[in-house]
């Protein structure tokens, strides 16, 4: 897929001004990365700012106890805001983000992506309003965290996973489910069964069905 064509399809607030998609198209590269990838480190300079085409990703923080806890999703049609805000600051980046399903990615290098911010409004605009979006996941996050009851705490996160693939299908181990909610496979196993008992989950392997 060409860039332009790309920033059409997925992008088409930047798209519909033509010279912003000329200069984007110009700059930006498409590249496949599998699940697993580390494309943004914490405590590393930023060198690219990503925009999602395909696939999911997520941004960690980590804790002093070396547990990650998950902060927000990177869905299609999204970029990283961390990543925004590390590279206006000329600082290192403060979290992790990981590829959660083989994605295809827009990168634009951050030197031109600064010069398009000072360059075109509507680039700045396609960043505040990701900002707003990024800032309420996040709230809804933290409400999920503080949660005292554990059992809620892990069905408002499933909610919220399901939510963002617009299905009731969950695919992830329960080790994943630990790593992105700060607690133990144990745990969250434990949990998981007593959530199928009240009749809220239906467990298979490797899939959560949410009921």
């Amino acid at each position: 897929m060409k860039t332009e064509e790309a920033l059409q399809r997925y992008f088409p607030n930047l798209a519909n001004m033509p010279d912003l998609k000329k200069e984007i198209a110009s700059i930006s590269s498409i590249i496949k990365m599998d699940a697993g990838t580390v494309f943004l480190r914490e405590g590393a300079y930023v060198k690219v700012i990503p925009l999602l085409l395909k696939g999911l990703a997520k941004v960690y923080k980590e804790e002093e106890n070396g547990q990650e806890v998950l902060l927000y999703y990177i869905k299609p049609r999204e970029s990283c805001i961390m990543s925004v805000t590390s590279m206006i600051n000329n600082e290192t980046s403060k979290v992790k983000a990981i590829i959660e399903e083989d994605a295809e990615v827009l990168v634009i290098p951050t030197d031109k992506a600064l010069d398009i911010a000072k360059k075109y409004p509507k680039w700045n605009e396609f960043i505040y309003e990701l900002f707003n979006i990024k800032f309420n996941e996040l709230l809804d996050i933290i409400k999920i965290l503080t949660f005292s009851n554990k059992d809620i705490r892990l069905l408002e996160y499933l909610r919220q996973r399901a939510s963002i693939k617009e299905e009731r299908f969950i695919k992830a181990t329960h080790q994943q489910i630990a790593d992105d909610l700060g607690s133990s496979r144990e745990v969250i196993s434990r949990l998981l069964k007593k959530l199928e008992t009240q009749g809220t989950i239906k467990l298979e392997l490797g899939i959560i069905e949410l009921l």
